[in-house]
């Protein structure tokens, strides 16, 4: 049995039918007054509980083999921050797949999380990373890149559709190899119960390692336009992006997030998707 945490988000849901089309046996954790019947009809097995509420945790693990989990706090707020989803609800999820006994922990992340980064959420996801590699429990850490389909769009594609400048924090000179959401389903549902995954970590990256002027230009050839890109100093606001997607944007000036690809795409079994076929758009002339 597989239990899937955070199944009712984009990614999760996806994850959650991958298991499901395996041919595995899933139960997905919902919290109240979430829909999860789409999954439900699909096959998987409902369990109410919340990663703030431990005595769920316990619940939801009990006779589970593997735990994959996305939840997280990104675009929440309220009750649901860094704190109390990242740091203290994995925390209560790991040791409850450990006190079950469950044989993986498959932990999706993000590349470039570090317990001193500027932003609390990939703080969190490095200091939920450091508790699952001291648990015991076998453990899968899949650490992908920013999402093509949601920062393309949020971040350049909405201006650009708009005719507007695209506005990005810092000089705009590293480099970071975005990935498709599809191709972290695919990992994560791959990873699961493959030996080749287990007390690994996965960083995952698209086949093309692009500043984010870069991406800006891609897109809107694509999308048959131009596009003048601004580049503002640290600690500008930009106007139309929560302080989330901000906070993130300085984040990327920061560091470059590329990895080496070809070993894990010839291991899983998996064909990178470029950012363009992600998002359905054709390569202009």
């Amino acid at each position: 049995m597989d239990l899937v945490v955070g199944a009712t988000g984009h990614l999760g849901s996806a994850i959650t039918q991958g298991l499901l089309a395996r041919g595995r046996d899933v139960r997905i954790l919902v919290r109240p007054g979430s829909d999860a019947s789409a999954l439900i009809a699909a096959g998987a097995v409902p369990v109410t509980g919340d990663l703030k509420d431990p005595a769920s945790l316990e619940a939801a693990c009990a006779g589970v083999d593997v735990v994959v989990t996305t939840a997280n706090s990104a675009m929440r707020g309220g009750d649901d921050n860094p704190e109390t989803v990242e740091v203290a609800g994995n925390r209560a999820l790991i040791d409850a797949a450990r006190a079950a006994g469950v044989e993986q922990f498959v932990f999706v992340s993000a590349l470039g999380a570090a317990e001193d980064h500027p932003v609390p959420f990939m703080r969190g996801k490095a200091m939920a990373e450091r508790h699952l590699r001291e648990s015991g429990v076998p453990w899968t850490i899949v650490a992908p890149n920013a999402f093509i389909e949601v920062w393309v769009p949020m971040a350049v594609g909405t201006f650009v559709d708009a005719g507007r400048p695209v506005t990005l924090i810092g000089e705009g000179r590293r480099r970071h190899g975005i990935v498709s959401m599809r191709d972290v389903v695919a990992f994560t549902v791959a990873a699961v119960g493959h030996p080749a995954a287990l007390n690994r970590y996965l960083p995952l990256c698209g086949p093309d390692d692009l500043t984010w002027p870069e991406i800006a230009g891609r897109y809107a050839r694509a999308r048959g336009r131009t596009v003048e890109v601004r580049l503002v100093p640290h600690g500008s606001p930009i106007p139309d992006l929560p302080e989330f997607v901000q906070g993130m944007l300085a984040g990327f000036d920061t560091y470059d997030s590329v990895a080496p690809m070809d070993e894990l795409w010839a291991t899983f079994r998996i064909r990178p998707t470029p950012m363009e076929e992600a998002l359905g758009l054709s390569v202009s002339a």
